[in-house]
C-alpha cells in the first residue's frame, strides 16, 4: 500500500479528519498544513487506521478533541470584566429577541 494511503481508515475517521481540516482552514491555516494536522489528530485519537471488526473504530484518546475548548476558555478568561459583561448583556438581549420569534 502506498505511503499516505487512507484505505485503512474507516468512513467515520475520514469524516472526522475532514471536519477538523475545515476548522483549521477557517482559522487561516493553509490547506496542506490543515490536512496534516487533521490526520495527526485522528491518528492520535484512534491510534491509526481502524477498518476492522467490532470496536475497532472506538476513540482511544479523546484528549485532542478537548484541547480546543481549553484554549477557548483561556482566551475568554483573559478578557477584562467590562468586555465579558458587555458580551453577556448582548447574549441576553439576543436570547430574549429570539425567544419572542
Amino acid at each position: 500500500m502506498p505511503r499516505g494511503s487512507k484505505a485503512k481508515y474507516s468512513d467515520k475517521q475520514k469524516r472526522e479528519a475532514q471536519h477538523i481540516e475545515e476548522g483549521y482552514e477557517e482559522k487561516g491555516v493553509s490547506e496542506k498544513e490543515a490536512k496534516k494536522r487533521a490526520w495527526a489528530t485522528v491518528n492520535k485519537m484512534h491510534g491509526g487506521g481502524a477498518k476492522g471488526g467490532s470496536g475497532s473504530n472506538e476513540i482511544k484518546n479523546n484528549a485532542p478533541a478537548k484541547k480546543g475548548g481549553k484554549k477557548g476558555g483561556r482566551q475568554q478568561a483573559s478578557r477584562s470584566p467590562e468586555e465579558r459583561s458587555a458580551s453577556a448583556k448582548k447574549a441576553a438581549r439576543t436570547r430574549k429577541a429570539r425567544q419572542g420569534s
